[in-house]
């Protein structure tokens, strides 16, 4: 600093603010270091023999310095302000239409907590910005080198902390254009706004604006719209001074600056070294902020050996280009709405109204083009530029344009009317009862605030201030307000595209894959696009894919609207409404995951799978996916297996309502499509069935478990029973832990008889008595709703039961008098909605089969509960057995039948007279077949010999010979 102060090119100035201070401050104190401290800065970046060019982001009036100024020096060297790792990305810019940004993205991290993934850095660039006028330059201008001099990707996350900067963010966006950043950090050249509250609210309350985006339009873009070079870097240098001095003490970032600027200045210096290149033909374009540097590393004779540069971590970094928009930009660097947008059509008007010839890509989308081919090398170009002043370059311009009053640009009544009727035009198409006179009244309005505001020309953000306050008044008729409708009409929130030459290899293979539906899907919008799969068969892939992308895209990129893809299941004709343009960011991201979307959908779902908090849920509906979107059996098993490893880590029911609807349908599909079951469904319903079975007891006492989460534990058991009975598992163990149970919430109470129902250990007739009693007891009457509800749940593992809760419901309706039933009703109601709804449909089912139809049989019908029940076999009994032998009448009314059935058998015996004597029922066959009657002992135990008997006993000598094998046998032939 005392080389700086030791220049004699801002003495005057030194001493006009050394004189203020004075006289404000009543003497030399912090103020005159304040002030004069500016001044040596401001000095000291003049005078570095390496030209720097400090810029504010996205500013047209730096934007306008800098092509001014390109096409003056015409540098063989351009440094610019960027991340390093970047600069292979650049030439991609021309292949896309602006704004864009430039993205570096880590998924996998090494070197950085997992909690941080996935890391992505993104640079806005738009065409009205100092940076895109020299990226422009450096790469369309031939023996022009461009060298990215910042930090790298890397490196923005070692020295940034991660927590701290996430809680002092601004809140998510909700809008999609808004967020089309996302969550990544963002990398600006030009951060230029105030760090001291105070000094903020100070500028914006005495410059009369609202926010700080006007006051910087409103005082700086206006003064040094049409200023000199000089004049514009000596007031750049100021600012940045001012701001930079009066920062408040954050040590981690005011580190993290000095730390950029040390990392710049050194890598510049290597390059230079290295080619040798002379500083006079280079130029460094920068922030403000870090142009006004006091860091000893600062300038190329500054201080080589006290800064290293730390090496980056092994993280893998990938690069691409995502579209930007002037709502992203806003909301993610806290600009004021709208105030990009104003931007662009500022630097529209400036260049028009200067005449100011732009860089611009070769090859760029978007824009017009130029009226005459522009003819390459550097003296061509220098004969469009405007004599350099006659004063000697770095002369003091600071102190003519501190002291010179403010311009007063004459009122443009023509721009201003048509302001008026565009938007009272445009007020009306969105709903608003406008009018000419609102328009004039706007015109007027705006003319009176800018005169309140000491300004001669009303100002974008003047006439957005009158256009509210005539139009809007008190209601907003539609989706958009009068605000949102001037930032349109003021250009709008511009939304890049990247070329499909830029895309990453996915996104350009599912673009291809989808051409043969025949949509420009690189559009922003939405598309309709229609699938006949039965008589176009190879749109079958492109099904495929899309329900992928619905899969791993955002919500609304690809919406289905006709048709549906569930396990065994396939639509003949879908209907789709697709948005993949306006998506395109998170398209791109898939990118960095993997070269097929197949690839990134099998990483995803392992990635779920394997996740420290999966739960046996998750597991099992990420092997669903692999099963209905990839086809794949492999990873289907492998997923599988883990979620059984999970599911035996498990000690909570939480989960167990989805693990049974996931079960049911991926045992469901398996039985229809595949010749055997996996082996792993078979051990995981085996370790369900016993994982569950120990754990309901604890259940159904457990205070945190839901009612729902019980009833899904037995209905996993109940519908699971007979696969796992066949695989092995023993029944007794679910009979122990229900008895085991000893519940106190009612509706586990209720859920507890339902499954002694369906095990057998009580009757239906007993659990109605059970159900009466409650109501007969006036104590249990107000909690009687949460039986039904427990009832309600039952009916998921015990489907059976619906008859007996319809006439739970109705006898509670037919019992309780109004004065008990009117309170209660509500609570019955709220109870059956929030906590069965989905099993109501089954109980309406059940009570539309019992109850009549019709109103007037209401009046005659009997529940079939009340009515008298009757024994169907009754009459059976009842009736006396006949003598003769059984179906004896049959055969001789129908003889031909018992003749065909006898010739088939050849016997030829003839049909026995009636007066015959009747032959032993059996005695001949166990008397020809002594073998079969000795096996039949045996296996009953009957040690006992043949009795000697006549063959002619009637059968008495089976019970005489061997009485415990009659007796058995007869036992047996009676239970049949």
């Amino acid at each position: 600093m005392t080389g700086s102060r030791e220049s004699s090119t801002f003495a005057a100035l030194r001493g006009q603010l050394q004189e203020a201070a004075a006289t404000f401050a009543g003497g030399p104190d912090a103020l005159e270091s304040i002030l004069l401290g500016m001044v040596d800065d401001v000095d000291r970046a003049a005078r570095e023999p390496l030209e720097i060019f400090p810029v504010c982001h996205h500013s047209p009036a730096s934007a306008l310095a800098m092509a001014r100024r390109l096409r003056e020096k015409q540098p063989k060297v351009v440094y610019l302000e960027l991340c390093e790792d970047m600069a292979p990305l650049l030439t991609e810019l021309r292949n896309c239409r602006l704004p864009v940004a430039v993205q570096a993205f880590a998924g996998e991290l090494d070197g950085f907590p997992a909690e941080w993934a996935p890391l992505s850095v993104v640079a806005p660039v738009t065409e009205a910005s100092a940076e895109y006028q020299a990226i422009a330059y450096a790469l369309d201008t031939p023996g022009v080198e461009l060298v990215l001099v910042d930090r790298s990707s890397d490196h923005v996350f070692q020295w940034d902390r991660r927590g701290e900067r996430a809680q002092d963010g601004a809140e998510p966006p909700e809008e999609a254009e808004a967020a089309l950043h996302g969550e990544a950090v963002g990398v600006e050249i030009g951060d230029l706004r105030p760090r001291f509250a105070e000094l903020e609210e100070h500028l914006l309350r005495h410059g009369r604006v609202r926010h700080w985006s006007e006051w910087w339009h409103q005082f700086v873009e206006v003064p040094l719209g049409d200023s000199d070079h000089d004049t514009y870097r000596q007031v750049m240098f100021l600012i940045g001074s001012l701001f930079r001095r009066l920062a408040p003490g954050d040590g981690d970032r005011v580190r993290v600056d000095e730390d950029r600027e040390r990392y710049m200045w050194t890598r510049m210096r290597e390059h230079l070294t290295a080619t040798g290149t002379d500083p006079e033909d280079c130029l460094y374009v920068c922030g403000a902020f870090h142009a006004a540097s006091r860091v000893e590393e600062f300038g190329v004779h500054g201080s080589t050996d006290t800064f290293t540069i730390s090496p980056r971590t092994a993280t893998t970094w990938q690069y691409g280009l995502i579209p930007s928009s002037h709502a992203a930009i806003e909301a993610q660097f806290g600009l004021a709405s709208g105030s990009v947008s104003i931007a662009a059509t500022e630097w529209a008007k400036s260049l028009k109204r200067t005449r100011v010839q732009p860089y611009r890509l070769a090859g760029q989308a978007g824009g017009k083009k130029p009226a005459a081919k522009r003819t390459a090398g550097r003296k061509t170009a220098a004969a469009v530029v405007t004599a350099p002043a006659p004063e000697p370059p770095g002369a003091d311009r600071l102190s003519g344009f501190l002291r010179r009053p403010p311009v007063i640009d004459r009122l443009d009544e023509a721009e201003l009317l048509g302001w008026s009727v565009d938007i009272v035009r445009a007020a009306r198409r969105n709903g608003y009862l406008a009018s000419t006179a609102d328009a004039i009244a706007v015109f007027e309005t705006s003319i009176l605030l800018a005169g309140m505001r000491d300004r001669a020309k009303p100002t974008p953000y003047d006439f957005q201030d009158a256009a509210v306050t005539c139009i809007e008044k008190d209601s907003v008729p539609g989706r958009r307000d009068v605000r949102r409708l001037v930032e349109i009409m003021m250009g709008g929130d511009r939304i890049g595209q990247v070329g499909y030459e830029s895309l990453p290899p996915l996104a350009r293979d599912v673009y291809d894959r989808l051409a043969p539906l025949e949509l420009k899907l690189q559009q922003r919008g939405v598309q309709r696009a229609l699938l006949d799969l039965a008589s176009r068969p190879e749109l079958r892939a492109c099904s495929d894919l899309l329900w992928m992308l619905r899969r791993l895209l955002p919500h609304g990129a690809a919406r289905p609207i006709m048709g549906e893809r569930r396990l065994g299941e396939r639509s003949i004709q879908e209907s789709w409404d697709l948005a993949l343009g306006t998506h395109q960011r998170a398209l791109i991201e898939l990118g960095y995951e993997g070269v097929s979307i197949e690839q990134v959908l099998e990483q995803r779902l392992r990635r779920e799978a394997y996740a420290p908090q999966a739960t046996t849920a998750t597991v099992l509906a990420a092997v669903e996916d692999a099963t209905l979107y990839l086809g794949s059996r492999r990873l289907a098993d492998e997923l599988g297996t883990h979620a059984l490893k999970v599911l035996a880590t498990e000690r909570s029911v939480d989960g167990a309502p989805e693990v049974l609807r996931r079960v049911r349908g991926l045992l469901a599909y398996y039985r229809t499509n595949e010749p055997v079951l996996p082996p792993w469904i078979e051990a995981f319903t085996k370790t369900g069935y016993a994982h569950y079975c120990t754990l309901l007891p604890t259940a159904f006492r457990d205070e945190d478990a839901t009612v729902g989460q019980v009833a899904a534990m037995l209905g996993f058991l109940f519908s699971m029973e007979s696969l796992a009975l066949s695989l092995g598992c023993d029944r007794t163990q679910l009979e122990l832990a229900v008895a085991q149970s000893h519940p106190d919430d009612p509706a586990k109470t209720a859920l507890l008889w339902a499954a002694q129902v369906q095990l057998g250990t009580l009757s239906r007739a007993e659990l109605r008595v059970r159900c009466a009693e409650l109501l007969d007891n006036p104590l249990v009457v107000p909690s009687y709703p949460r039986y039904l509800s427990g009832f309600v749940h039952a009916l998921e593992p015990v489907p059976g039961l619906a008859d007996v809760v319809v006439e739970a419901v109705s006898n509670a309706f037919g019992r309780l008098p109004d004065a008990v039933l009117l309170p209660w009703l509500p609570l019955l109601i709220t109870t059956l909605r929030s906590g069965a709804a989905d099993l109501a449909p089954l109980l309406i089912r059940e009570a539309g089969r019992i109850f009549p139809a019709r109103l007037p049989a209401l009046d005659t019908w009997i529940p079939p509960w009340r009515a008298p029940q009757t024994d169907p076999f009754a009459a059976r009994r009842s009736r006396p057995e006949p003598d003769g032998p059984r179906g004896a009448a049959l055969l001789p009314s129908h003889p031909a039948t018992c003749d065909a059935v006898a010739e088939l058998l050849g016997c030829t015996e003839g049909w026995s007279s009636a007066d015959a004597a009747p032959l032993p029922s059996g005695v001949a066959l166990l008397a020809a077949h002594p073998a079969a009657c000795d096996a039949v002992a045996g296996l009953l135990g009957c040690d006992g010999a043949w009795a000697a008997a006549g063959p002619s006993s009637s059968g008495t000598g089976l019970a005489v010979r061997h009485p415990v094998t009659a007796g058995a046998l007869e036992s047996l032939l009676a239970g049949a």
